[in-house]
């Protein structure tokens, strides 16, 4: 990183967007203990400043890192190779709000509950839901595909993004689909974008389609005496042909960590794991009803009984609860964090083999997650053990829960994406040919290798 760059990139957004000192905060992101400082972060404030850097950053071949909120879990926005951090901090407005064909368009760095709480106050609904909606952007959410307990019922961020402005490291600004339901002219580049973890192009605007606001949400919580019972009234409730909005899963030790956190505990004690279920809708009759058979198969499956969240306050709380997990766990030790996924009548399975394996490798691992849709978040945790236990056992332990998670027709990451962490685990998910391919297709977009290099594909001998 010369003099002449800096100076190149400071003429590019203004000197009170360069950043050369005071990096800590763009060294890193919600990732474990990773620290890895850029060289210089820039913050544009628009499509046209975004190519001007990157035209730069390819004519001197500077790494060049992706970041929004740095609320990620796999490491997708460290600058691994130092270079520039291009954080989109800065390009933070709703630019629309169409009520008439409901949509709405936004930049990356707006925060994805900002986002939320403005189309809400319009009778509107952007249902995906990230449990770190109140600081996580939108960019990094199309960045990482980012889902949330709603996309049981309404789907992930690709779901919803219609339309995208992007820049090539070319220094061309593209626009891909807009305001429309349908849209079949060509190569959906919109799709491939969407999850590619800002290793193809930085994304400076998105279109998302929105619907209307559901008028009533009704919540409650199941425990369960043992975690297969949980695992199995999941799975029951689908084959009853009923539809949840949110169903999630939380072990006993994940509960205990969230009450020793906050100080407050669940209205419902005892139990191994428990299911936090919510219903939507239009019709209080059709939900009740709904919400009546959902509690019968969770008592079928074991749950002696139910709490019901009537009150708007006692949803709150639950819902604050469960977003307190992840924290809370995180807190207990050093930890490795993994995001598995399978088709959801596999779950059950799913969640014996995590402890199967924990109990194989001496680790101790502790488990949420969006159930509903069968994505399982799994703590690994150090506790007391020594630094040559953990450091000898973790690195197999993974690799034996991702291919047993495979085999089971599942994925090694549901919602977190690749990112830095997971990407020398894609050899378990993909043969060589199939992930040959995804390094032909970056190299289309980013022929230098500048464009968050480091992340999601694998090293050439996959470890």
């Amino acid at each position: 990183m010369t003099p002449e760059v800096i100076e190149r990139l400071r003429a590019a957004v203004g000197p009170e967007r360069l950043f050369t000192s005071d990096l800590e905060k763009y060294s890193h992101d919600e990732t474990e203990d990773f620290e890895f400082p850029p060289d210089v972060a820039v913050c544009p404030a628009s499509a046209v400043e975004t190519a001007e850097i990157l035209k730069i950053a390819r004519g001197y071949r500077i790494p060049i890192t992706p970041q929004a909120g740095r609320t990620g879990l796999s490491g997708g926005a460290l600058c691994v190779h130092r270079g520039i951090a291009l954080s989109m901090e800065r390009m933070n407005r709703i630019l629309d709000i169409d009520e008439r064909n409901l949509f709405c368009v936004a930049q990356p760095g707006v925060v994805t509950q900002t986002l939320q709480d403005e189309v809400e106050a319009r009778g509107l609904f952007y249902p995906p839901d990230p449990s770190s909606r109140g600081s996580c952007t939108i960019g990094g959410n199309v960045a990482h595909n980012a889902g949330g307990p709603r996309a049981l019922k309404y789907g992930v961020t690709r779901d919803w993004v219609t339309g995208l402005e992007f820049v090539t490291t070319a220094g061309d600004i593209l626009r891909t689909g807009g305001k429309l339901m349908k849209n079949v002219a060509g190569y959906s580049l919109t799709h491939l974008l969407v999850g590619s973890e800002g290793t193809l192009a930085p994304v400076t605007e998105i279109t998302l389609k929105l619907i209307p606001r559901p008028a009533i949400a009704k919540t409650m919580l199941a425990p369960f005496q043992d975690v297969a019972g949980a695992a199995r009234a999941v799975t029951e409730i689908f084959k009853a042909k009923l539809t949840p909005c949110a169903c999630e899963y939380m072990d006993r030790a994940a509960v205990a960590a969230a009450e020793a956190r906050t100080g407050k505990k669940l209205p419902v004690q005892g139990g191994e794991a428990y299911l936090l279920v919510e219903v939507d809708g239009n019709e209080e009759a059709l939900l009740d009803r709904d919400l009546e058979r959902i509690a019968d198969l969770c008592m079928k499956e074991g749950a002696p009984d139910v709490f019901l969240a009537a009150e708007s306050e006692k949803r709150r709380f639950l819902w604050e609860f469960r977003r307190s997990i992840g924290e809370a766990v995180k807190a207990l030790s050093a930890y490795k964090e993994e995001d598995t996924v399978v088709p959801r009548a596999r779950l059950p399975e799913l969640v014996q083999v995590v402890q199967q394996v924990a109990r194989a490798h001496g680790l101790t691992a502790v488990c949420y997650g969006h159930v509903g849709d069968g994505n399982l978040h799994v703590n690994i945790l150090k506790g007391e053990l020594s630094e040559d236990h953990w450091r000898r056992g973790l690195d197999p332990a993974v690799r034996e829960l991702f291919a047993r998670t495979v085999a089971m027709g599942g994925q090694i990451t549901g919602e977190h994406g690749v990112g830095y962490v997971q990407r020398n685990y894609m050899t378990i998910a993909y043969s060589k040919p199939h992930l040959d391919l995804m390094r032909r297709l970056k190299k289309v977009f980013d022929p230098e290798g500048i464009l968050n290099p480091g992340k999601v594909l694998p090293d050439e001998e996959g470890r």
